[in-house]
């Protein structure tokens, strides 16, 4: 066997024990949750977890990066099959409401680590990284629907990151809650903010 083949089966290995606890991580969050405690909800035992991930810390990372690569190549879609602005803002909105329903445990558990990363360093820069992962899905989505509403970003890159996810935050909250109209509110809200985030074009200031 040669080494990429041993590399790739290693990884392949993770990929597959990631996956089987991310459930129990997105539904106990950081603080609740052990590698022992994943075990037991797990077809793996203890110390076939403690072999591939050297601690929860990084398989809570491996996780989190993992569904948020999928969420942005998500995202990345919508821009590219896009011709018309309003096409691009109906699309954004609706994939953003679809995760929100879909996946609100997984995104509860990414604003968990974040929040971790203000008090414990091991996780900052990871989080940072991933965050700039996101931030950047978030302006290819910016400055295309500027393109096509000829029109031009009002504010920077990081500013527009913070409002969209500020946005989603605070829809995740409803709807962890319960509130029905989460991801009807969530779709308005993209949709108005991605009006706001670009400056008006000749003849409508």
């Amino acid at each position: 066997m040669t080494a990429a083949v041993r590399v790739d089966k290693f990884e392949e290995r993770r990929r597959e024990l990631a996956d089987a606890a991310l459930r129990t991580l997105a539904e106990r969050g950081y603080a609740r949750t052990s590698l022992r405690e994943i075990a037991k909800e797990s077809p793996f035992s203890h110390g076939v977890l403690h072999y591939y991930f050297r601690d929860k810390v990084e398989l809570i990372t491996y996780c989190v990066r993992r569904y948020k690569a999928v969420c942005v190549r998500r995202y990345d879609e919508v821009v590219e099959g896009a011709t018309t602005a309003d096409g691009l803002a109906a699309g954004f909105a609706e994939a953003m409401a679809a995760t929100l329903v879909a996946d609100a445990t997984m995104h509860r558990l990414w604003y968990d680590l974040r929040s971790q990363a203000l008090f414990e360093s091991c996780f900052r820069a990871d989080v940072q990284e991933i965050d700039g992962t996101l931030q950047a899905m978030v302006w290819r989505v910016v400055r295309r629907w500027s393109e096509l509403s000829r029109r031009a970003p009002a504010v920077p890159e990081d500013v527009a990151y913070a409002m969209f996810d500020g946005l989603f935050q605070q829809a995740l909250l409803r709807q962890v809650a319960g509130e029905p109209d989460a991801p009807d509110r969530l779709r308005d809200g993209v949709r108005r903010l991605l009006d706001l985030v670009a400056a008006a074009p000749p003849g409508r200031a």
